[in-house]
């Protein structure tokens, strides 16, 4: 029977950054994940890390792109029919915390104190884990195709320049210094030079994980739905043997449910899952940062890997089988941008990203549960957020003071 500080369930972006954060803290840990650090839902993101962000992603309120969603025409969403009777509570909350400027405004009060600590708190743990070479502070580029798509954006440029966050707007004629590779199929964009992103996002999960252990932290293999109180405590068994702990922190992403359901705990979590394909390039056309397509609702991000390009979101269960289509949708728009070639792979990545109507993760005690803690329902920016996460966590846990407030991200939010 093994004893350790804390148990960290997941070993995604999050998990393995709380882990790493918990025992550069003195602590001793044990990360347990079914499968190895990074290959669940991390894997797949545009890899960047958003310090720049202000706002939550919009729902959308043009009548006619919302009938070619509602029409299966729209690159930006896919939806399966089945699935939209249980999302269409959440749906209707999320339209109500980004519709208006105010809503957006309480986002932007209660998030920015972890964006702004994103990118520092990256390059800190990645200078520990010798990965700083896949680290690049070039910024991402939005591009817009209509003038009503970014107008939409005066409010966001507005709050952006009151707290001193660079956002360049540009012609084509600045993009195309910036990126000669692109053809000017837009009539605006943006520059987000805060924003830094990541060659290889799990090669760098890789390293905090390898950090981990060489500062004395375990990895296991096992299932976390085996947790279990024991006296005052908690158990796991895993493949290696039972391990005992009086904390432990749930970063299981979008199986969160299914372990804390059985303690009673209910969380209105819902997912929006995602897909990514590699390519080459033609015609020794390179990016040299990730861009965004605002108006197909795409991102091109150069990886070691190709050119991958992220769709946009499709409301399905999480363990549906994958409707890739958003790919039938984009590629055109993409192809007319930037000169694509094959797909590296035959068959898309397929995620779902772990999110709340709110657009806030959960990061906190569990409700009625002395020990546990809970991280996760990052949506968009579990890759940005994961080092700040753990760094907010290990401040709790240990009972130090927290580097920032942590009210905004209860889970007891959701019971007023």
């Amino acid at each position: 029977m093994a004893r350790t500080d804390a148990i960290v369930l997941g070993a995604g972006i999050v998990g393995t950054s709380i882990a790493l954060q918990l025992v550069r803290r003195g602590l001793s840990v044990a990360l347990v994940d079914r499968a190895g650090a990074g290959r669940e839902t991390s894997y797949g993101n545009a890899g960047v890390l958003e310090g720049n962000t202000l706002f939550p992603h919009l729902f959308p309120n043009d009548f006619g792109e919302l009938l070619r969603i509602a029409l299966k025409r729209a690159p930006q969403a896919n939806y399966h029919l089945d699935f939209l009777p249980q999302i269409a509570p959440w749906l209707w909350a999320y339209r109500a915390n980004t519709n208006s400027v105010e809503a957006r405004m309480i986002f932007a009060k209660a998030m920015r104190p972890l964006f702004a600590e994103a990118v520092a708190e990256h390059e800190t743990l990645m200078q520990e884990a010798g990965a700083t070479g896949y680290l690049r502070k070039d910024g991402w580029l939005k591009l817009y195709r209509r003038d009503s798509s970014f107008a939409d954006t005066q409010a966001e440029r507005d709050y952006a320049a009151a707290h001193g966050i660079v956002g360049r707007v540009l012609d084509a004629a600045g993009v195309l210094a910036l990126e000669p590779s692109l053809a000017p199929r837009f009539r605006h964009a943006i520059h987000w030079e805060g924003a830094a992103s990541l060659s290889d996002p799990l090669a760098v999960t890789k390293a905090y994980a390898n950090r981990f252990g060489r500062q004395g932290g375990v990895f296991l293999k096992g299932d976390a739905r085996a947790l279990h109180r024991t006296g005052a405590g908690w158990r796991l068994d895993t493949e290696e043997g039972a391990v005992d702990s009086s904390n432990v922190v749930v970063a299981l992403g979008p199986w969160a449910p299914d372990l804390l359901e059985t303690f009673g705990i209910r969380v209105p979590m819902k997912w929006k899952r995602g897909y990514h394909l590699h390519f080459r390039s033609r015609d020794n056309a390179r990016l040299r940062r990730p861009v965004v397509d605002v108006d197909n609702g795409y991102c091109m991000a150069p990886m070691d890997q190709g050119l991958r390009i992220t769709t946009g979101v499709e409301f399905a269960h999480r363990d549906a089988p994958p409707t890739p289509v958003q790919f039938d949708r984009l590629l055109p728009a993409a192809r007319d941008l930037y000169p694509l070639g094959d797909a590296v792979e035959s068959q898309p990545w397929m995620g779902s990203r772990p999110s709340f109507a709110d657009s806030r993760p959960v990061i906190g005690p569990a409700p009625g549960q002395p020990g546990l803690w809970m991280a996760f329902g990052h949506a968009h920016w579990g890759l940005t957020l994961g080092p700040v996460t753990g760094r907010l966590v290990a401040d709790l846990v240990t009972g130090a003071t927290p580097f920032c407030d942590p009210a905004p991200y209860r889970a007891e939010r959701f019971s007023r």
